[in-house]
Parts: C-alpha cells; sequence; structure tokens
C-alpha cells in the first residue's frame, strides 16, 4: 500500500444514534434569536451503562470493639468493584456517588452493593448488602426524569434474614447522555486510584476573559537622583506579573522627563496582578537607581470598549514608605516623585491567544460588542484506532488515552480511556459560531497523571491533532471521517493513531453568513489603533502563558504541555523544513503561469490548428471590439468556477504530509527543528550566531507563507473549498459579466480610474468589502503540520 494513502483522511460510517436529546450540562442549551433548542446526541455511537446511584445509609450498627463505624459502599459487578468515600465514626453517612459500569462488559446476572465497616487490623468487617437482578434493572434515557432512589434494607450474605441498617441506591440502565456520566466512576478507569480518578472524568473548561492593559506613560516630575551634583536621566519599568516592559531613555537630563510611550500588557479577569510602576535612573551602563515606585490595583482602571479619549492621571510615587494619590496626605509629604500616565482596560480587541493561522475566535473581548451567533458546530468524538504504546507500565507498553477540542473561549475534555489502543468516547459537544472563518482543534493525549507508577514522561505525551477549518465544511451536513494522527518526531515523521470524529455545521442565518464575508476580519479597535508587529507576537506569547496558567489551576488541570500544544506555542519558530515547504508552496502557485506559458507556445507552433484558428479568431474580436475584454474575462471565470464545482473536494483538508516536507526531511534538518531555543550548542559564538540566524529565519519564514497563503486565496475563489465564498464569487462574476456587457468600456474605465485616485477624505480607514472577502477565503495553511 502506498504510504500517501495511510496519511490519508479515510470515510467512515458508523452508528449514529438517532436525535435523542441530551439532558446534561455538556450539551446543554443554546439561542437562535427568541427560539431555544435543545441538544441533541446524534452525532455519537449510543453506549449503554448501568448506572448505581448510591445515596446514603442510616441506622448502621457500630462496632462492639470500637463503638463506633467507618462505613464505605463497594458495588460488584462480576469483577469490577467499586468503593465509595470511607466516613469515620458515622453510622448514617451520605455519599451522594454513582457508578457507571460499561454494558459491553457485563458478565455477571446480579449487582451486588456491600456496606463494609473500615477496621483499623485485619479485613473489613460486613455489615451487610443488597442484590439486584440485572433483568429487573429499569432503561431511563433523558429527557426522562431521574429516577429516584429507594430505601433497601441490608441482607446477610445469603439473603435471607435483614440486618440492621439500610441504604438508599437507584439503579438504572441508561446511556452517555445521561446526566449522571460526567461525574460518575467508570469501570474502564477501575485501575486508577487516589487523584488520578479527577484527571479520567470528562470536563469542560473556559478561557479566562482576557483584556489589552494599555498604559501610556507621558512624564514624570520632580526626580531627583541620590546624587545631588548632576541631574538623572531616568526611565519608568512597568510590571504586570510576569510582563515587564520598559520605556526609553530620556534623551536629556532632567528632573521632568518626558516620554509619551505606550506600554500593552495582557491581563486576565479575575485581576490578581497588580500594575507596579518604577522610575528608574541611569547612574551606569549596568547600574541602575531606584528613585519611586508604585503598586496599583488593575481595577481601578477604566474600561474601555472603544477608542474615545481616557483621563490622564497624576501618581504619587512611593519614596519614603508609603503611596498615595494625588490630593491624599499631600501635607505629610516635603518631597515626592510624580508620575503622569494614561491607563486604560481596552475590550474592544481580540486577545490573541492563538496562531493568527488557526484562530478560533474573532470576537471582541468585551461583550457587550458581541454579535448574534450565525451557527451551531456539534461534535461527535468517536473514538480512536491504532494508538501506539506511549509509556511503560508492569513491564509492558499501554496507552490511557483522552482528547481534547478547542474553539473560542470553550475547551472540552473526554475522560480517559485506561490502557486501551482502540478507545471509545463517544461524548458530543457544542459550540455557537459566530464566524466561520475559524478553525477548531482537535489534539489526543497519553495521561500521565493516573496516581499509578509509569516509567516514561512526567508531562502528558501528546499522540496527534487535527484542524477543522468551518468554512470549507457544507452545512447541515454530517461528516464521519478517521483522522491519521501524524507527528513529527527528531526520527521522523511518525503516524500514532487514528481519530474517528462526526461534526455538523448547522447555519441559523445564510444571509448573516453570506455578508460576514465583507466584514473586516477582526474587531474595529485592531484598523484604528493597531499594534506593531513585535507587540502582536509579545502579546501573543504572553496570552498564551496567561492561558496556559490559568487552566493549569483547574480541577482537573489542563496542563501547560496540553495548552501550548494546542495554541501552536511554537508555530512562529524557524526551521529548515517549514521554510522548504513555504518556498514550494509558492513555487506551486506559478504552476499555472508555467501551465499557460506552454499552451501559448504550443498556439504559436500550430500544434493544434483549430485551437490555434480559434485563438486566432478571438484575438481579433477582442481588437476590433475592447469592450468586450472585462466582461469576457469574468464569463470565463465564471464558466472554470462552474466546471470546477463537480471537481470540488468532499471532504475537510488535513495535515498534507507532502506539502509540510515532512517525509523528505533530511535528519540534521529535524535535529535542528528540535533544537532548544536558544540552542544547546557547546560553543557561545556557533549560540549567539545560530540564533540569530534562527530569528531572522523565522521572520523570513512567516513573510514567506504570508505569501504564500495570499496566492493560495486567490486560487481558492474557484475551487470550492469555501463554499460560500465561491458562490458569491461565482455569482459576482455573472453579475459582472452582464454589468460590463452593456456598460460602455469608456464609462468603466473611467469609474475605475476616479475611485482610485480618489481623495483621501473619502477614504476610510477601515478594510474594504473585497478585501474584508478575501483575507477570509483559505489557504493550505490549515494542511501544515
Amino acid at each position: 500500500m502506498n504510504p500517501q494513502d495511510d496519511y490519508k483522511i479515510k470515510e467512515t460510517k458508523p452508528q449514529l444514534g438517532e436525535r435523542w436529546p441530551h439532558g446534561g450540562a455538556r450539551g446543554g442549551l443554546w439561542w437562535t434569536g427568541s427560539e431555544r433548542i435543545t441538544s441533541t446526541y446524534d452525532l455519537v455511537e449510543q453506549m449503554y451503562y448501568l448506572y448505581v446511584r448510591v445515596v446514603k445509609a442510616k441506622d448502621l450498627p457500630t462496632n462492639p470493639v470500637s463503638g463506633s463505624c467507618d462505613p464505605y459502599v463497594e458495588v460488584k459487578l462480576g469483577n469490577y468493584k467499586g468503593k465509595t468515600q470511607r466516613f469515620e465514626k458515622k453510622t448514617n453517612p451520605e455519599w451522594k456517588q454513582v457508578f457507571a459500569f460499561s454494558k459491553e462488559k457485563i458478565q455477571s446476572s446480579v449487582l451486588e452493593v456491600f456496606v463494609r465497616d473500615r477496621e483499623m487490623v485485619g479485613r473489613d468487617d460486613y455489615l451487610g448488602r443488597v442484590v439486584f437482578d440485572m433483568n429487573e434493572v429499569p432503561t431511563r434515557v433523558p429527557p426522562d426524569s431521574p429516577l429516584a432512589p429507594q430505601w433497601y434494607r441490608l441482607e446477610d450474605r445469603k439473603g435471607e434474614s435483614k440486618l440492621r441498617g439500610e441504604v438508599m441506591v437507584a439503579v438504572w440502565m441508561g446511556t452517555q447522555a445521561d446526566e449522571a456520566f460526567p461525574e460518575a466512576w467508570h469501570s474502564d478507569a477501575a485501575s486508577v486510584h487516589g487523584e488520578g480518578v479527577f484527571s479520567v472524568r470528562s470536563k469542560v473548561y473556559v478561557s479566562p476573559k482576557l483584556w489589552y492593559l494599555r498604559v501610556n506613560v507621558i512624564e514624570a516630575q520632580d526626580v531627583e537622583s541620590e546624587d545631588k551634583s548632576q541631574l538623572p536621566q531616568v526611565f519608568v519599568k512597568a510590571q504586570v506579573g510576569n510582563q515587564i516592559l520598559k520605556t526609553k531613555l530620556c534623551p536629556n537630563r532632567t528632573t521632568n522627563p518626558f516620554w509619551n510611550e505606550d506600554l500593552i500588557f495582557v491581563a486576565a479577569e479575575p485581576f490578581e496582578e497588580q500594575l507596579v510602576i518604577t522610575v528608574e535612573n541611569k547612574i551606569a551602563p549596568s547600574k541602575d537607581e531606584l528613585v519611586g515606585r508604585i503598586s496599583l490595583p488593575l481595577h481601578v482602571f477604566e474600561k474601555r470598549l472603544d477608542h474615545r479619549p481616557v483621563h490622564t492621571r497624576w501618581f504619587n510615587l512611593e519614596r519614603f514608605g508609603f503611596g498615595v494619590l494625588e490630593g491624599d496626605r499631600r501635607k505629610e509629604l516635603k518631597f515626592s516623585t510624580r508620575v503622569h500616565i494614561r491607563a486604560c482596560l481596552e475590550g474592544g480587541y481580540h486577545v490573541l491567544d492563538e496562531s493568527t493561522m488557526y484562530i478560533s475566535d474573532q470576537r471582541p473581548t468585551a461583550r457587550q460588542l458581541w454579535k448574534q451567533p450565525i451557527g451551531i458546530l456539534e461534535l461527535g468524538i468517536l473514538s480512536a484506532n491504532g494508538l501506539l504504546p506511549m509509556k511503560i507500565k508492569d513491564g509492558r507498553g499501554c496507552t490511557d488515552a483522552y482528547c481534547v477540542a478547542k474553539y473560542g473561549q470553550k475547551w472540552v475534555r473526554t475522560r480517559t480511556i485506561v490502557e486501551s489502543p482502540s478507545p471509545k468516547w463517544n461524548e458530543q459537544y457544542t459550540w455557537e459560531v459566530y464566524d466561520p472563518c475559524t478553525v477548531i482543534t482537535l489534539g489526543v493525549f497519553d495521561n500521565c497523571h493516573l496516581g499509578t507508577p509509569a516509567s516514561g514522561p512526567a508531562n502528558d505525551t501528546r499522540i496527534g491533532k487535527v484542524r477543522i477549518r468551518l468554512s470549507t465544511l457544507e452545512t447541515d451536513r454530517i461528516y464521519t471521517h478517521s483522522y491519521p494522527l501524524l507527528v513529527l518526531q527528531p526520527s521522523g515523521l511518525k503516524k500514532t493513531g487514528e481519530l474517528q470524529l462526526a461534526f455538523r455545521f448547522t447555519c441559523l442565518s445564510l444571509a448573516h453568513m453570506v455578508y460576514l464575508y465583507s466584514r473586516p476580519l477582526l474587531p474595529k479597535m485592531h484598523y484604528l489603533q493597531p499594534f506593531t508587529v513585535s507587540q502582536v507576537d509579545s502579546l501573543r506569547y504572553q496570552s498564551m502563558n496567561i492561558v496556559a496558567s490559568r487552566l493549569a489551576r483547574a480541577e482537573p488541570p489542563l496542563r501547560k504541555e496540553v495548552v501550548e500544544y494546542m495554541l501552536d506555542v511554537d508555530s512562529h519558530m524557524w526551521s529548515m523544513r517549514r521554510s522548504k515547504a513555504n518556498f514550494f508552496r509558492i513555487v506551486s502557485l506559478f504552476s499555472n503561469l508555467i501551465s499557460m506559458s506552454k499552451w501559448l507556445g504550443e498556439v504559436c507552433q500550430w500544434r493544434n490548428p483549430i485551437t490555434t484558428v480559434l485563438v486566432h479568431v478571438l484575438f481579433c474580436i477582442l481588437i476590433c471590439y475592447p469592450e468586450l475584454i472585462l466582461p469576457t474575462v469574468f464569463l470565463y471565470m465564471f464558466l472554470i468556477g462552474v466546471w470546477n464545482f463537480r471537481l470540488r473536494t468532499k471532504i475537510p483538508p488535513h495535515m498534507d504530509t507532502k506539502l509540510s516536507w515532512a517525509e523528505a526531511v533530511h535528519p540534521d534538518e529535524l535535529d535542528e527543528e528540535f533544537d532548544t531555543f536558544p540552542t544547546s550548542k557547546a560553543q557561545d559564538v556557533v549560540r549567539m550566531r545560530y540564533d540569530r540566524l534562527r530569528s531572522v529565519a523565522g521572520r523570513i519564514q512567516t513573510v514567506a507563507g504570508d505569501v504564500a497563503t495570499q496566492g493560495e486565496r486567490f486560487q481558492s475563489l474557484l475551487s470550492w473549498r469555501d463554499p460560500r465564498a465561491s458562490s458569491i464569487f461565482v455569482g459576482f462574476c455573472l453579475f459582472a459579466a452582464v454589468a460590463l456587457y452593456v456598460t460602455p468600456f469608456k464609462i468603466v474605465t473611467l469609474l475605475v480610474g476616479l475611485f482610485l485616485l480618489r481623495h483621501p477624505r473619502f477614504r476610510s480607514k477601515m478594510p474594504s468589502p473585497p478585501s474584508s472577502f478575501f483575507r477570509r477565503l483559505p489557504a493550505r495553511a490549515d494542511s501544515m503540520l
């Protein structure tokens, strides 16, 4: 078999469920105007589980020796055993815990619920049990109400006599749509104990709300150094958490320096850090003197949603042990350095915490500026096949796999399937879509934090990644495909398994979606007050760090290595492989021009006389009637677009190993790509030159990729990768062809010339609709490894 075929997407035909509603928190509810629609679980295979809810017990007997009772419940079904928490000295404990046993693995006809007393020495004391016949267990599927638990009298081992005490239990057969599913103890993870139990459950995470903090440092007054013989030459240093920025050194030595510089930080709600401003005097090239300092909580600053001006404020700096705002305790100060700043929290921007090539959310930070959603993305994470062993446990290779999906601010994490190369999750999630030109990212990882000894890395190991651009999907169509999981390692390209997905993009308003193609890609503030390239890179890096640190504080944590892999934290690092890939992307754009020149050469050489005669006739007609040139060109593009419609791809694009130059890469180039930054090479001179080369080459690589992206967007106009964009362009071509046919060519030329030469007063700072439409077109960057 061709190795390339093993790296391609394969269409699958899973047995998806009916449109049965899901009542849990993961599917939830979403809104379309005034309608309320219930999310369904029809994109996953229906899986049945035996649920056992242990609520509480009462009147349990005490130990005759100790006079107390330390009860817990053991639920046993065949070879599977689950235990509740143990309470000390309680005869009326409350557990409120749910156990889930997969129906596929049930090999017993009875379910036993034991109540035991934990003893310090010897085996645990038996208090009683309740036995359930599996044939008598009822079935419950939402939206049916939860099954009411009942009191059951404890029996002895023979089931003949009733013992003292009762236990409240509910037993039913349900599906993964049950509300109890996410928090239940699963038999698939029966070997996990201790703190590792919390890391096997499926969870939903929300990225922290990020704001830009803009600090405009204007000037300072009454700056005085310890050396009274010379005037100070100062600069201002501002710090928010781990972010430190400095102004330029004031060019003049003066007690009233002036800067008027913007320092921009990223801050996350709730605001835990403070803005620390220090004024420092440059005494020597490597020595600075602290002049004054002040620490300000971030909540005191105004939240700005647009480009309205913000008032400036004077702050007195701490020098004699306390700091005050202007007007407070001024009489107690004999002397105080003041700093004049303008600071605000800006929510009109979109805080870029992702690579701009794979952005999943283009809304501004401030919720007040959000528009209505234009669609719903439903994703069913079905299963994985053929996963390679990622670690060694008990002398054998194993994989404890879970899947993470990220779109917008919502992250989802499936439950961990322990020691299985073919895990089945069958979990479904939904997202509101505000812009179709966005990307959802899925990653598969090996859980290395289950509390069991294993020889392997301490961090969760990446197994593979999948990206899906929503604009390449047809609306209201269910896609069921198996995606190869590809990882580039120092030893070369490796396929680590396959991920089976089912997803559907539902359009709520086609007119609104088409209208979005003419709107700017990012919020308004990005164009009215744009950032520099270096500022964007720095802010994106800081945003990634903040998101990773906040999600790592959740329970269970979404660990830093997972977040960084999902956000492509190293996508802007230079490598020879990526540079080659981008270069050949550019070369491939000129292939059509080369083919056209060859065709013209064949026409000139009369290789096909009929074609040459037709070209001569067309050429003469266009010379005699030049007004037909533009209509003919647009009509020709319209016909090409209609012809290519039947050749459009039916599956969404995926990682292209040939495009990424991942198969023919040299081992030395891989060693260079996986080298640390800064480099870990031995010699200092080589390290300095090598790092400088990589930094410069990284920018060249980005520029080359941007050039390739623009050309590929031109190609996508008629390739139907984005069905809506191609439909808009083909329709425009037909309209333009008709309009230009009935309009004199001289008038068209005059209007176009006047429009291009219009006065700056009539120009807008916002991108034009054609420019916004073009920037929304898909490129092949989504298929890059």
